[in-house]
């Protein structure tokens, strides 16, 4: 079979499978991106320096991030010459695949990363105001709804009404939140939440902590603190420590992801509030030029607006409406 032939399936199938929660918050970043791409794509007659310095403006305009669009653009170029592609049509469901493939990552990153063989520790961590307590609150519905037995932590003991924040969440997905007073210590909370996971035989354990800016010595050194009574407790855990960031702050976004990262043993990455924005490339940025995947994405406010990242979806949710036209556009030999 030959590798259009094979394209032309694989994108037929993928659109296909792409869920409504994708398609819809998604429909900002697809009007004003994957708009912009397909004007390029048609508008151009033929690919030359002209068209690929375009497509680098939008990609760069969406968020992608210059060193992957650089890094992109260099393996379209590639392409063309390799394959002897002529007309823009040919290449745009290479640039789809491409970008899935950027995405993609490696099986054994997908979903969270479960304790076989006791209690499931998640820690997040992240700034004030990039809807860490909100994520927290939908996942642990989230995971109720799979039937599992849920624990909060209310370990952001600083910040006012935090710990009240995760309380209205626990009662409203009936899940118990173990806290202290504010400004207690946050180890000595996590060190009672995981006393009260293992009297209750819960299933997984979602642990809150301060917004820590990432440039506070001190409450970086705290988070090492709670990961050291957690361990103590729960040799092996906490099994994910996810990073919450705020899509609509774009590059911000991913400097904070670089400082976490560097310093407080991130496994993962949740992007909220990505339905609000039109430069969801940040996503393809983040992904390609850290080695953190994204294990979460906000798509909207409902509480099944959560949901698990899926390269295949997010990208073909993006070029959903241009299927069709990629599949005519598409030759059926090489």
């Amino acid at each position: 079979m030959s590798f259009f032939k094979r394209l032309k399936e694989s994108i037929a199938s993928k659109t296909e499978a792409v869920t409504s929660k994708f398609r819809e918050g998604l429909s900002k970043t697809r009007d004003a991106f994957v708009g912009k791409v397909e004007e390029l794509f048609s508008r151009r007659k033929k690919i030359d320096e002209d068209f690929f310095e375009e497509l680098e403006e939008i990609l760069i305009g969406a968020d992608v991030g210059v060193n992957t669009v650089m890094g992109l653009i260099d393996e379209l170029r590639a392409e063309v010459k390799k394959r002897k592609i002529e007309q823009p049509s040919e290449l745009r469901p290479i640039l789809s695949e491409k970008l899935v493939g950027m995405l993609q990552g490696t099986g054994e990153e997908v979903g969270i990363k479960e304790n076989p063989n006791g209690i499931t520790v998640i820690l997040f961590v992240g700034v004030n105001g990039v809807g860490k307590t909100t994520t927290i609150g939908k996942l642990a519905w989230r995971y109720k709804q799979q039937g599992k037995k849920v624990l909060l932590a209310a370990g952001d003991t600083f910040r006012a009404g935090a710990i009240e924040q995760l309380e209205v969440w626990g009662g409203r997905v009936g899940v118990d939140v173990i806290k202290q007073e504010s400004g207690s210590d946050p180890a000595a909370v996590m060190f009672d939440a995981v006393q009260a996971a293992k009297k209750q035989n819960v299933d997984l354990l979602i642990c809150d902590t301060a917004g820590r800016l990432q440039n506070k010595a001190n409450l970086m050194e705290e988070l090492a603190k709670i990961h050291r009574v957690i361990q103590r407790e729960i040799p092996g855990a906490p099994h994910e420590t996810l990073l919450v960031l705020d899509a609509t702050t774009g590059q911000n976004a991913l400097q904070q992801a670089k400082l976490f990262g560097e310093k407080s043993g991130v496994t993962g990455l949740v992007l909220t509030k990505l339905d609000g924005t039109a430069k969801g490339g940040i996503v393809i940025a983040i992904r390609n030029e850290l080695s953190l995947p994204v294990k979460f994405v906000g798509l909207g406010e409902k509480m099944d607006d959560l949901q698990q990242f899926d390269a295949d979806q997010f990208v073909h949710a993006l070029f959903a409406g241009l299927a069709s036209a990629e599949e005519s556009d598409i030759p059926d030999n090489d």
